[in-house]
This record gives C-alpha cells, structure tokens and sequence, in this order.
C-alpha cells in the first residue's frame, strides 16, 4: 500500500489552459511584452530542475532530446515497428529510449543519459520517495551531507550578516581534520568576475561563525539567469508605464548580481503598478520546497486581466478594512494602516515552476507587506480547470451531497479564494524590534489575549517569518489563511459581494466547509508516515483544519469507515450545516486567534506545539487517521497534468500556439518551447549538475557523476 502513492496511471487526466480570448484582447505592443516576459518565465523555471533532485537535470535532458528526433506520434509509431505492443510502449521507456531515433543517431549521449537518470527516476527506495535533509529524503538545495543542524546554523549565519537566503542553495564540505566548511552560493549571472559596487559584492567573503568556516560566493544558475535578464531587457521596450520600467530593471540588477535587495525593489515598483493589463511576477518566491522552509523557488508567470472576477474581487477590497474587525484578534494585532492592495482575476497565460497555484499573494518579503502592501491575484482559468472532479470520481463525500458540492464548489471556491488571499495572507501584524531597539508596537499597553500579560517576544531586526519560524512557516501561514476563508464566509456581506444571497449564499457556505473537510481526509495522501513528515504545504494545513473541526465536538463534524460497493475500504465525511455557526465558528475563532497571536509575537516554541500538535497523524481512534491514510491512497484521484500554450514571434507579430489536451499535447508544448536553443540547454542543464553531482554523491547515487 505504501508505494501506490508514487505510482500514476497512465490514463491521468490532462486539460488545457485556455487564455485565447483573454491574448485576442491584447494590444501589439501588449503581446511583446507578455511574450518577452513568458519567455522570461520559461527560462528561468529551467533552474527548478536543479532545486529538485540530482537527476532532475538529465530526466529533462533526456526527454528533451528524445522528442526533438521525433513527436509522441512519430516515437510511439517506430516503436510499434520495431516490435513493441502498445502495453510496452507505455511501460517499458528503457526500450523505447533506446530504439528512437535520437539513440540512432546519438547513442553515447542518450545511452549515458540514460545510465545516469533512469535507475533513479524509478527508485522506491524510501529517502529517494520524497523531498527532505539527509537521510530523511532529497533535495538539491542543500548538499547530501547536510542535515536540519546545517541548515539551522546556516540560517543563523544568514541572519548575522542580513543575507536572505531566498536566492541560495548551501553545500557542505568536511576537511581532513573534522572541520566543517560551508558555501552559500547566491542566484546570480555574475560569478567571481570583477564588478561594479553593489550591496551583494561586500558579502563575497569568507566568514568564521561558531567554528565552521563560511564562504559567501555567486553565480548559482548563471547560464539560465542569463537567459532571463536577456529577456527581461527586451519587455523593457514594450513596458506600459515607469513602474513597469523601473520594476523590469531592478529584477535585472537582482538577478545579475545575486541580490535579493534588489528584487525587494523591484517588487515595490510591481506593488505600484496598479491594475496593469498584463501582470507578472518573477524570482525565487515559494519556499515550500526547501525541506528547512526558507529557500524560494524560482517562478514566473504571465497573466490577463478577466474583468468581471476582478469587479467583484475589487469590491471585497473595498470592504476589507471593515472585514478585518471582524477577526478574532485585537486591533493591536493587526496592521497600523491597511495599504489598499490590487485584487484581480487573472488568466494564465504562462506559470513557470513546480505547480500552478489557484490564487497569489504576493510578495513574500515581511517587511513589504507591513509597510508597503502587497497584490492579490485569483488566477481563472485555472480553477476552471484543475479543481474539477466528475462526479463518479467524488470520494468520500454522502451520495445526498455530490450534487449540491457539484453545483456550488466553483463559486464555493472563488470566495474562498478571495478571502484566503486578501484577508488570510493580507492580514496580521508582526511586533518587531528594529536595529535601533526601537519597536512597532506598545510595549506598555498591548496585552497578549491568550495570556492576559504584556508581550514577552517578538522578531528581532533581520528575522523574518520564514526564517524564525522555518520548516512549519509555509504551511501555517497557509492554515491560518484558509481558516480566515472559512471564518470570513460566514459574513453576509461577503456572499453578497459575489453575488450570492438568501438560501443559495447558505449552500454555498456549506460546501465550502465541506469541502474543507474532505480535503483533510484526502491530504492524508500527502503524509510519509516513514519520517513522520508532511510534503504539501497547503495538505498539511487542511487536516490540521480538519482536526480543529473535529475536536469542537457536538457532532459537527465526523469521518467514518465504510466499506464500498467494490468491497473494498472506504470512508465517507460528514458535515451538520445546522452547527456550522454553533458549533464550527467559536471552534475556528478560538484557533485563529492562537495562530494569529502567536505569529504576531515570533513565539516559535508556542506556535510549533500547537501546529505539530494539530498536525500529529495517529491510529488513535476514533479516526485512525494512519489506516484511513490506506483508504485515501486507495481511492485517490491523480492530480490532472496541465498543458499551457507557448507564444512565438513571427516578424513583429506575436502568435500563441495552443495544444490538445492530452499526454502527447504537453509534450508538444514542452518541444516547441524552446525552438532554437534546445539543444544548448540540455547542455547547460547537464553541466551545470554534473559541475555539483560530487556533492549528492553516495551509494545510491554513485552514477550521477558520469553523465
């Protein structure tokens, strides 16, 4: 039972982004513009296959070069000629690798690719299964030999010097006599040349720290960023404003030089720039991935402005100062001033990184979005198409339910994403010292609610949420952003916004609770009950959700095993509407207001015992959450494949190539996304791992070095 949950079927659903009306709108010089930064986007998502796993990389490079020589078509057509049964072509790639056309024509390269990924890319050997620090799974911003200690002090090291460790990956080596020597190498195109002042050029020394030797150094990704800044520099010319200008020209300086500084000031001209046709956001952003919690991912997207969602987003805006009473905190707690942030409805045309989120809010830095504000984005056509489930497929859910979760699910979702993203994220303040011991807060007059005493801890000058609170920051910034959604659905105003009122507007509140309690029983699926870890973010919040719920008692909530028409296990949720404000909300009110207090004062000691205390999956019954774990990877769907359109140049025009919705469409995609450079960044890809496989090599991954 344990290794269904790697295993994919090789019908998994696949849908299209569809942003073909929302592109005809744009105006030429519009077009360039999302074009150059698409591209932008495109490149620099490339550096997330060297964030994931040694053998990202080459996985990459291989099927890069395997679908250059020939289409899906064309492969799957010459290996049903040379023998093979439709059955084997979808399961035997070693063969089919090895017999197409690119191995023809070149068979040291492919074969060596092959050698070097291919036993990896199947491995079920557990620390292989699933990101983390040293034995306990893989990850690529860090060396192999790093562990949680490493990263701590690593950390600690960062903080000293005022050095955020978004832009960074940390490799460890130990010398002859024990001692342990530390390279925290920054994002950058420029590596050790020579370079005019910037703030980062200071910190490219060595540095003794608690004994361990530390040294500061660039050009992480530096072929890649290069790719970026060259387009960024060209969506310069068609930018619509000095903001846009200014923004484009700051994410260059940072990415040129390694500098996360600049990329604050860039996004302070990206928070400016209100209500733009094509939005954009780029950089090392998410930290989900980073097994310690403080390393961003590279990401990039493009997007169109959908008018309609937007108005109704924009009305929730304008009432988001009077919303914000009505949390369950003091008015100490929250913010001095609310900055009016923008709030849209956006089509995708291109999200470069590792998934395709229903909503943004953006961006991360703590001191941004105290001061200074941030921007909300609920991105359309992608909730239309990746949170679909038909309903044969709905699991868990009582028969007399699936149709009303059907018909209200999507409007369910549009509210609880617009609450998650302004009010959720949007919301709360944090008591900080600045570096001249001066405090944003009144020590003498603001009281701890949870305790009734003065505050006894708050964030220090140079530490951020991420930083302090590290490997739980993402996931319970999340749960407190969704619990603010469902808390702040039950205000009449809200529904009305969208347009919802009367008997529909109590529907719509149900299924959005409900759906939040299912998607606690199925986050399960995300829990490695091995290491006792949780490996999605958002999963980990809502079956902390879950059990809130279900601790508040009196039959709100329950989770029962069944046994299904097919004999096999199964399980089915329950949700009493009628206590849903009884009942549901003190429960959530008292909770959000721990979260919230707890975040505000930088208690990390308080906010981890009552997080990993939520988050904890046992057999205790009644649930016996770690059997129904077993269930929900019986029953579980596959999350679908996304396949996003590409734009090209053609003279001075631009077009946007779409493709079908379908496994050989996403190759497409993929194959004609880099037309002309395809070839150079395999190359690029495979030197730039190969250059570090030293660090990652042991005795399972002894192949990687002979790429």
């Amino acid at each position: 039972m344990a290794d269904t949950q790697y295993i994919l079927p090789n019908d998994i659903g696949v849908s299209s982004l569809d942003c073909r009306e929302a592109f005809r709108l744009l105006s030429p010089t519009e077009r360039l513009y999302a074009h150059h930064l698409s591209r932008a986007a495109w490149y620099g998502g490339l550096a997330v296959l060297l964030q994931t796993s040694p053998e990202a990389p080459y996985i990459y490079a291989l099927l890069s070069r395997l679908f250059r020589a020939q289409d899906p078509d064309q492969l799957r057509q010459h290996a049903l000629a040379e023998g093979l049964t439709e059955d084997e072509y979808q399961e035997k790639l070693e063969r089919v690798i090895l017999g197409s056309e690119a191995a023809r024509r070149h068979p040291e390269e492919v074969r060596g690719l092959w050698q070097t990924c291919g036993e990896l890319m199947f491995s079920l050997e557990p620390r292989l299964r699933h990101l983390g620090l040293g034995t306990e799974g893989v990850t690529t911003y860090f060396s192999g030999n790093c562990t949680m200690e490493d990263a701590k002090l690593a950390q600690d090291f960062l903080d000293s010097q005022n050095l955020s460790a978004y832009n960074t990956r940390l490799f460890k080596e130990v010398d002859r006599e024990g001692k342990a020597r530390y390279d925290v190498r920054l994002a950058s195109v420029l590596c050790a040349e020579p370079a005019l002042d910037s703030e980062v050029t200071s910190k490219l020394k060595s540095y003794e720290f608690r004994g361990s030797h530390f040294q500061v150094t660039r050009g992480d990704y530096a072929p890649i960023l290069q790719k970026v800044v060259e387009q960024l520099e060209k969506a310069k010319a068609y930018a619509a404003n000095s903001h846009q200008e200014q923004m484009l020209a700051q994410y260059v300086e940072s990415f040129t030089q390694g500098s996360v500084e600049a990329h604050k000031r860039g996004s302070r001209f990206w928070i400016q720039d209100k209500g733009p046709i094509v939005e954009s956001y780029i950089g090392f952003i998410e930290s989900y991935r980073d097994p310690f919690g403080s390393r961003g991912e590279f990401e990039g997207f493009v997007a169109m402005v959908n008018k309609a969602m937007s108005a109704k987003f924009e009305r929730l805006v304008g009432s988001a100062e009077q919303l914000l009473k009505e949390l369950p905190w003091p008015s100490a707690f929250e913010k001095d001033k609310f900055l009016t942030p923008d709030f849209t409805s956006l089509d995708v045309l291109t999200f470069a990184g590792s998934g395709i989120p229903a909503g943004i809010n953006i961006p991360n830095y703590d001191d941004l979005r105290q001061t200074e504000g941030f921007k909300n984005v609920s991105l359309g056509n992608v909730l239309a198409v990746a949170y679909t489930t038909p309903r044969e497929k709905l699991t868990f859910l009582e028969e007399d339910d699936k149709d009303l979760y059907l018909r209200w699910k999507g409007p369910s979702f549009d509210v609880q994403v617009g609450l998650h993203e302004l009010l959720g994220h949007g919301s709360g303040k944090l008591f900080v010292q600045d570096e001249k011991g001066a405090f944003n807060f009144d020590q003498e007059t603001v009281i701890n609610p949870e305790t009734g005493e003065r505050i006894q801890s708050w964030y220090q000058s140079g530490e951020t949420w991420d930083s302090k609170f590290s490997n739980i920051a993402s996931s319970y910034e999340e749960c407190r952003a969704e619990s603010v959604g469902l808390y702040l659905c039950l205000h009449p105003q809200v529904l009305e916004i969208f347009g919802i009122e009367g008997a529909d507007a109590e529907d719509v509140i149900y299924v959005n609770w409900l759906n939040m309690v299912r998607a606690g029983l199925l986050a399960l699926e995300f829990y490695t009950p091995e290491v006792s870890s949780w490996r999605q973010a958002h999963m980990q919040a809502r079956f902390v959700i879950l059990r809130v719920l279900l601790e508040a008692g009196e039959g709100l909530v329950a989770v029962t095993p069944t046994t299904g028409s097919d004999g096999r296990p199964d399980a089915r949720v329950r949700l009493d509407r009628s206590k849903i404000r009884s009942v549901g909300r003190p429960a959530l009110e008292r909770f959000l207001r721990r979260l919230q207090v707890l975040k505000s004062t930088g208690d990390v000691a308080g906010g981890r015992a009552l997080y990993e205390g939520y988050a904890a999956v046992t057999d205790a019954p009644p649930e016996c959450f770690l059997t129904l774990r077993d269930t929900v990877l019986l029953r579980k769907e596959s999350r679908k494949l996304i396949v996003q359109p590409n734009t090209r140049l053609e003279g001075s025009e631009v077009q946007l190539l779409e493709y079908e919705a379908s496994a050989a469409g996403l190759i497409r995609s993929f194959s004609e996304r880099f037309p002309e450079d395809g070839p150079k960044l395999e190359e690029v890809l495979t030197q730039l791992a190969t250059a570090d496989a030293r660090f990652w090599r042991g005795p399972s991954e002894a192949t990687l070095g002979q790429a």
